[in-house]
């Protein structure tokens, strides 16, 4: 381990929460990388200076991404860090290993690399941090021997993720382990050859809770969702209010929509189905009680992204509802993805996303070209929504819209 001092490093090891200065410290009792990493560390963060730069591209044979370059702007004073290389490998539908497979990754990865790895990044592989030029393609092929793959950079299919869904909760409304494994495997083309103006990226959440973030930060969100309504246990519910459950100030006044109603003498929870946004707020409070419903899919919405030309996008509805309950009905998805991205790829402008593509030219256009049907779902107040305009031809004689409210 080295010799010099990190009292600012120090610092972010106390308390009461893993450090990863702690891991760090660790990793460099045997790799002379990860010894030079926290001087390097300790001085960025006393300099407020990132010393990390971008110098080229670097890959293995057959594939143009995966790989991430990195090198630092000081490398006569860090010399085994002058080249300190990410590889990203895709990793499996929700996260579920053995120990023999996390074994097989460091082992791997402790022969060419640094040690040092980030289980997971934002877009969900598993991160390898820091090693040589010489050592990647050997990586890459001890790694395809072992069964794995690279996972996605630059300007591709980012690698998809997904919930844990039916593995391991009761509320997932589809398979969304299978459907990430069967589309990703679909689309290895897109995810490994960067091919797009800029990166993509889709996320499976089995359910309106998104427990990956997808309407924040994926271009292409896959929401589990049901098309009828929730199903109310009575017998459930009088349980709840037999133990002192407040149900009508936990559930009924806090439904964004107000279908849910309490009858506090009878003990009857009622629901105008009609109204239901399928938020999901009333099952996460009443579990036993209230369900989803029986006739499930999820929900296509686009656009979500961080700030990068535009500021950031939550996305919005392009498809109110889609079964995904085999192979076949993955077939509607995987074609209204390659429409969407031949539309992009056609009119994007480089580093623009598709959110952004659309914000600039226009929702309506985006539907026409792409042939997606209008749907109510895709607007909440249409006259407030600045992704849709009404053309003239829309209007009446008499001063009103089609729909009958004023102008």
């Amino acid at each position: 381990m080295t010799e010099k001092k990190t009292p600012l490093l120090d610092e972010l090891e106390k308390g009461k929460w893993p450090s990863f200065v702690t891991e760090i410290k660790r990793a460099a009792v045997r790799s002379a990388s990860a010894a030079e990493l926290l001087p390097l560390l300790e001085r960025s963060y006393r300099e407020r200076i990132g010393h990390w730069k971008h110098g080229g591209i670097v890959g293995v044979r057959g594939y143009g991404g995966g790989v991430i370059g990195r090198y630092v702007d000081v490398p006569e004073d860090y010399p085994n860090l002058a080249e300190f290389h990410t590889v990203r490998l895709l990793q499996p539908s929700g996260w579920f290993y053995n120990t023999k497979t996390l074994r097989t990754v460091c082992d791997i990865w402790e022969k060419h690399g640094s040690g040092l790895t980030n289980m997971h990044g934002s877009t969900g592989d598993i991160i390898l941090l820091g090693c040589k030029t010489n050592e990647i393609q050997p990586i890459f092929d001890e790694f395809s021997e072992a069964g794995f793959d690279l996972g996605g950079s630059g300007s591709c299919l980012r690698t998809t993720n997904c919930c844990v869904g039916p593995g391991r909760c009761e509320h997932a409304c589809y398979d969304t382990l299978d459907a990430c494994y069967n589309i990703t495997n679909e689309f290895m083309d897109e995810l490994h050859r960067p091919m797009w103006p800029y990166k993509s990226k889709i996320k499976f959440s089995g359910c309106a809770n998104d427990c990956t973030s997808s309407i924040a930060r994926s271009d292409c969100s896959v929401i589990g969702t049901w098309r009828d309504t929730l199903i109310i246990d009575p017998v459930a519910v009088k349980e709840y209010a037999a133990n002192g459950y407040p149900i009508k100030s936990q559930v009924c006044d806090k439904c964004p929509t107000s279908c849910l109603t309490y009858n506090k003498e009878t003990q009857e929870l009622t629901i105008v189905g009609e109204e239901c946004s399928r938020c999901m707020h009333c099952i996460n409070m009443m579990p036993k009680a209230i369900h989803p419903g029986k006739e499930k899919g999820a929900t296509i919405l686009i656009g979500g992204k961080s700030t990068i030309v535009q500021s950031a996008f939550m996305s919005w509805v392009v498809v109110p509802f889609m079964k995904l309950e085999s192979e076949d009905d993955y077939e509607p998805f995987k074609e209204l993805m390659r429409g969407i991205w031949e539309w992009w790829d056609e009119n994007g402008k480089t580093r623009e996303r598709i959110g952004e593509t659309i914000y600039r030219l226009g929702m309506g256009k985006f539907l026409r070209e792409t042939g997606i049907p209008p749907v109510p779902q895709m607007v909440f107040r249409p006259r407030a929504n600045p992704y849709v305009f009404w053309n003239q031809d829309e209007l009446d004689k008499s001063g009103t819209m089609l729909d009958g409210s004023a102008l």
